[in-house]
């Protein structure tokens, strides 16, 4: 009877061994035949997530806390992208290091995507020309604003693209993509609508930003007027003309708010605010994110949320 017990205990261990076996070695294969992923910017990374789900691995390569303008890839960065399948990124305007990185691959089975294709691409405005623009001399932007992303219009292209991307790669799994990222457009044209809705009835219908030309795109969306500080580099340096310039609309048109950005220290701002007697509100560009904000686990969507919220304030709408 002893021995019978026995012998039973050892089959149903030896049954539960080799079933864990099996599924280590079946998650084990699942991950190494997982997708792997690198995008530039925030944005692409969290599209990105959403349409894959748990079919791909996907990475940042901006570190959390560094502005996207001022990054410069280490060998580490490029060798992350060189065992990639897919490099993901916005377009040469937005991110000319990626043309670098590019040029430093030779993974030929790397797919490199311009999320960008498709999208018509504005021009900066001209009374953004008055500054010094103390960064980024080694590249060139030819007065293009290559915020995209900030039009919510242009994240359905840009969605698609991706998608696009993903079955090429990965056409077993077409069906899959495809349904994620019809999910996700649907929350993006409902977020879109929310925010027609919302500003259109704003009693301010200029947005007064202490910071550089970043949020073009998304004023053209809603009919706002918008000025900023400056142009390019979120490290040039506005000139005393400009500023009084700001100091002069703010006063003509009696704006009680200046906006400032994220990871950036909101100097002109808060300049702005001091002498104008103006709050400050905080617009999130989305170029990247904090660590604290990684931990926190934002999206995309939730950031343009906080912004449609502080835009109702500062431009005082119902």
């Amino acid at each position: 009877m002893k021995k019978n017990v026995i012998k039973i205990i050892l089959l149903i261990v030896f049954f539960l061994y080799a079933t864990i076996s099996g599924c280590g070695y079946k998650s084990k294969e699942l991950a190494e035949n997982k997708l792997k992923i690198v995008t530039t910017l925030f944005p692409l990374y969290d599209f990105t997530k959403n349409i894959t789900g748990d079919r791909a691995e996907v990475t940042l390569l901006l570190p959390p806390g560094v502005e996207a303008h001022s990054f410069e890839p280490k060998a580490g960065d490029i060798l992350k992208v060189n065992s990639a399948d897919i490099f993901i990124y916005t377009g040469r305007f937005m991110e000319p290091w990626s043309e670098d990185i590019v040029k430093s691959i030779d993974n030929k089975k790397l797919l490199i995507v311009d999320a960008s294709m498709g999208i018509k691409v504005s021009s900066l405005d001209k009374t953004q020309e008055d500054h010094k623009d103390t960064h980024h001399t080694k590249y060139k932007n030819n007065n293009i604003d290559p915020h995209i992303w900030l039009d919510l219009s242009n994240v359905i292209i840009m969605v698609d693209n991706i998608v696009g991307s993903l079955i090429k790669k990965d056409p077993a799994n077409k069906d899959f993509y495809q349904k994620k990222g019809e999910q996700y457009k649907v929350m993006i044209k409902d977020l879109d609508e929310r925010f027609k809705k919302t500003l259109n009835s704003c009693k301010k219908r200029i947005i007064v930003h202490g910071g550089h030309f970043a949020f073009g795109y998304l004023a053209k969306r809603y009919d706002l007027e918008y000025v900023s500080a400056y142009k390019g580099s979120p490290n040039a340096e506005p000139t005393p003309k400009l500023v009084a310039r700001m100091k002069k609309i703010i006063r003509e048109k009696n704006v009680k708010y200046v906006f400032f950005e994220e990871l950036i220290t909101p100097r002109v701002a808060m300049v702005l605010s001091e002498e104008t007697n103006t709050r400050l509100l905080k617009l999130h560009g989305c170029h990247n994110i904090s660590k604290e904000e990684m931990d926190r686990g934002v999206t995309f969507l939730s950031l343009m949320e906080e912004n449609l919220n502080n835009l109702k304030t500062g431009l005082e709408c119902p």
